[in-house]
């Protein structure tokens, strides 16, 4: 029994353990898209080490954003290794390099050396967007895309300097730079690339783990809570209530649901139960088991 339990176990872990490892690429490979397609060509130097590495490029024509991007996340890594230690850099080491990989495999497939279109705002969008889904995708799993990442934990170490401000005075510089070198449109529009690129994140990771809180108030609680149980295959909380103008005795039951399982909760309730009183909102943080872990 314990050898089984054991094997269960173990094949538990390896596929989190692979959904993770896919995760991961998928999101590094998104941010890679999002710099050789469209960050790349049009000299979008939001900041990061992308945006240094564009800069670096420019300066350096012989050598393309790829090559940089690994000099640059390498030179990170050996800062991360003497102020950090290798067991506190975890999978960041892996994000640096495969992040420069995927970018030099994207230069490589796709070589461009001019915008695939001639819309400013349009290639700006999927500058923004590509990138900040691809880092929504790694932090949500608890990873990070390295890079300046690795600074932000150096700082966070060893200084009382706020973390945020550090990594937006650098951003900012970057922008600067790359305002001086390829002229003010382009400036404007890497400081609105770099004010969206958090909004876009934090939207995109919200998105991501939305979920629906249902909350049914009924008479007859037996077959909404077999729905849930059997046919959705989530738990509810129950528990005993009394109308307040009726004083009628009532069954609240509470669940969290997805947004599809959230939809058949609903037409199954107002089937079922045309007089039960169903409420659904939206939450983006849950935290439990089937959930997010604490």
């Amino acid at each position: 029994m314990l050898n089984l339990l054991q094997k269960h176990l173990t094949r538990e872990n390896l596929v989190e353990d692979a959904k993770f490892f896919l995760l991961l690429n998928a999101g590094l490979i998104a941010t890679a898209l999002g710099i050789a397609l469209f960050k790349t060509p049009n000299h979008f130097a939001f900041g990061g080490t992308s945006g240094l590495s564009i800069i670096l490029s420019t300066l350096f024509p012989k050598w393309n954003v790829g090559f940089f991007m690994w000099v640059v996340n390498a030179a990170l890594v050996l800062l991360g290794f003497a102020f950090l230690g290798v067991r506190s850099m975890g999978w960041t080491i892996y994000s640096s390099f495969a992040l420069s990989f995927f970018v030099s495999l994207c230069e490589s497939i796709w070589p461009l050396t001019k915008p695939l279109t001639n819309d400013v705002f349009l290639e700006l969008c999927y500058a923004v967007i590509l990138p900040a889904v691809g880092s929504a995708i790694v932090f949500n799993i608890g990873a990070s895309t390295g890079g300046t990442d690795i600074v932000a934990m150096i700082l966070h170490k060893y200084t009382s300097l706020e973390i945020g401000r550090a990594l937006l005075i650098s951003d900012l510089a970057i922008v600067l730079v790359g305002a001086y070198l390829y002229g003010p449109a382009t400036g404007l529009y890497c400081i609105l690339g770099m004010i969206l690129k958090t909004t876009v994140v934090d939207g995109a990771i919200e998105s991501i783990n939305l979920r629906k809180v249902c909350t049914v108030v009924t008479s007859n609680p037996g077959p909404v809570r077999d729905f849930i149980v059997k046919e959705l295959n989530r738990s509810a909380t129950e528990e005993r209530a009394e109308g307040a103008y009726s004083h009628e005795e009532k069954w609240v039951l509470m669940t969290v649901l997805t947004r599809s399982q959230a939809q058949h909760l609903r037409r199954f309730v107002r089937r079922s139960d045309p007089h039960a009183f169903i409420t659904i909102v939206n939450s983006s943080e849950i935290v439990g088991k089937g959930f997010r872990s604490i």
